[in-house]
């Protein structure tokens, strides 16, 4: 080897070695902002999940998730270009922004099944939806304009028993002939443990209303113009809703509970056993197509539900309200334990 040959391979060797020692450049992250429709919660913890265990960054996305409240509108700062993706809370509001033109659609549906149960007291012998008729049901404002029109047209309910839910299970609590609305995630819970009893519970998506919740919704323009940075963000929540259900779910609660000190250990557990055990994250079409799954056929069903009901218009195009490109992937689907 001559000197000249030498005196390259000696500093070939010196900047192996340098570089071998020095830390490696951090890859760029994409950031994306991402709002939901409540403060922090186990019914969010798949969001929550995927920032706490890295997996948005294996996804080249530094993702901040903003909560909602009482006194935030995430959904205007959607529409208004201040955040990426927003979490809306069910297909009719995807039917209401095509009605009014807001330019967003939605791309993935999170919950196969909607949480909205009617609660009943024990010694009330509810043992089908039809049962609740008779009894004084506490309804909320927005409860009325949607599943109770369809409880109307699809079962003869009638508002003469209704009386306005306020959020407040003490009316519920004081009448045992009565019924409320809530979350199968979280009002048993509270009525069990101010009243000393567990309530009967009726899942309204198990007696047909089966409209998608929790919904991933973004502008038009995003999906034309970023497309992979959706698809990734798509991915990378769907993994982490699998992980947040079926896996060790310590980091997203412990962040859950950074953001939401009134959250508790035991209500966050109660919660996840809920979804699993009624199939709210994965059932149906996810259990093929992965979480997130979305289809023209259920669409459609629930778009002809809501016509029926007076809720939605006949001539509404209900599906320019969603995109299917992003779903059905089976993305995750190796994490679910026995799968099918």
């Amino acid at each position: 080897m001559t000197p000249s040959h030498l005196r390259q391979a000696l500093m070939a060797g010196l900047v192996a070695a340098l570089v071998s020692v020095l830390p490696a450049r951090a890859e760029t992250l994409d950031k994306v902002t991402f709002g939901t429709n409540w403060v922090a919660e186990a019914e969010h913890g798949g969001f929550f999940q995927a920032v706490a265990d890295g997996t948005y960054k294996k996804y080249g996305l530094d993702v901040t998730i903003i909560p909602g409240g009482p006194n935030e509108n995430n959904r205007m700062l959607l529409i208004a270009g201040k955040i990426d993706f927003f979490m809306a809370a069910n297909t009719l509001i995807s039917f209401d922004a095509v009605a009014n033109n807001v330019p967003v659609v939605t791309i993935a549906a999170v919950f196969q099944k909607d949480p909205q149960v009617m609660l009943t007291q024990p010694d009330a012998k509810v043992a089908k939806i039809e049962d609740l008729k008779p009894l004084t049901l506490f309804v909320s404002k927005e409860g009325m304009t949607s599943y109770f029109q369809w409880l109307k047209s699809e079962y003869g309910f009638n508002e003469k028993n209704v009386r306005p839910y306020n959020f407040n299970p003490q009316p519920f609590i004081a009448n045992p002939r009565s019924a409320m609305q809530g979350y199968v995630t979280s009002e048993p819970f509270a009525v069990e443990k101010a009243a000393g009893f567990k309530p009967n519970v009726l899942l309204l998506a198990d007696y047909g209303f089966n409209t998608y919740s929790t919904l991933i919704e973004t502008r038009i323009d995003i999906v034309e113009k970023k497309p992979d940075l959706v698809q990734r963000f798509v991915d990378a929540s769907m993994i982490g809703w699998y992980n947040y259900i079926y896996r060790d779910n310590s980091a997203g609660n412990a962040l859950i509970k950074q953001l939401n000190p009134e959250m508790t250990d035991d209500l966050l557990a109660y919660s996840v056993a809920k979804m699993k055990e009624y199939g709210i994250v994965d059932s149906g079409d996810s259990l093929k197509n992965g979480i997130g799954a979305m289809s023209d056929e259920r669409y459609t069903s629930f778009f002809n539900k809501m016509v029926k009901a007076g809720v939605v218009k006949a001539d509404l195009d209900f599906r320019k309200s969603y995109t299917l490109r992003f779903v059905n992937k089976g993305v995750g689907v190796e994490l679910r334990p026995n799968r099918p």
